[in-house]
């Protein structure tokens, strides 16, 4: 698992004119090459009267899926100025359609390239880039003496902490970013004087900052 990827939140959409041609740029995120698929599909039956539906789809850790359709545009004009912008934002998982309503101007081909790429970043302001960082349940049992003082010290660090269950002891359940595990169950073993009962938990994903 990646320590950490930019991605969309949301399926989003954003209009933008240019020299009279009307592109819709429809971005999302997907969770395989499927969903991108039906996704793009959606779309082209919404605008089944738009000139050209183009689109482009990256899919994968490292990336591994990648395609991109000009839909009838000049080859390379379009799919490939939605793919790079992918690409260039660090995106992954996701996919962009950018519609078009030819507004009767020839743009050319370099024209084309830009009003796609421009409808693409509108595409990814709409669905609002975000990020996701990796991170790793840590699960503290302790008896209730030293609640007070982890508690304390888990705020004083900004700590995620997903939950707190009280019963006989209290067990908490933190989410240390995934790569400072070992230390942070090290520092918590050491400020309960060994202590603390500690198990790890699943890699699970957070969205940075929040």
């Amino acid at each position: 698992m990646l320590p950490r990827y930019r991605t969309l939140r949301r399926e989003g959409d954003k209009e933008i004119v240019i020299r009279k041609s009307r592109f819709i740029g429809y971005g999302t995120p997907v969770a395989s090459e499927e969903e991108a698929i039906a996704f793009i599909e959606r779309i082209k039956k919404l605008h089944r009267q738009a000139t050209h539906n183009c689109s482009a789809y990256v899919i994968g850790e490292r990336d591994e899926i990648q395609k991109a359709s000009d839909d009838g545009e000049p080859s390379g004009t379009a799919g490939k100025p939605i793919l790079e912008v992918i690409k260039n934002q660090g995106l992954k998982n996701v996919a962009i359609v950018v519609t078009r309503y030819f507004g009767g101007i020839l743009l050319g081909a370099g024209g084309l390239i830009r009003a796609y790429a421009d409808g693409a970043v509108a595409a990814t302001e709409a669905g609002e880039a975000i990020e996701y960082v990796l991170h790793r349940e840590v699960i503290v049992d302790v008896d209730y003496t030293w609640y007070g003082k982890l508690e304390n010290e888990f705020r004083g660090r900004e700590l995620r902490v997903e939950g707190t269950d009280f019963t006989d002891r209290v067990t908490v359940t933190c989410l240390p970013v995934d790569d400072e595990a070992d230390s942070f169950i090290a520092w918590v073993t050491d400020l309960t004087q060994g202590q603390a009962v500690i198990m790890k938990g699943e890699a699970v994903y957070r969205i940075d900052g929040e």
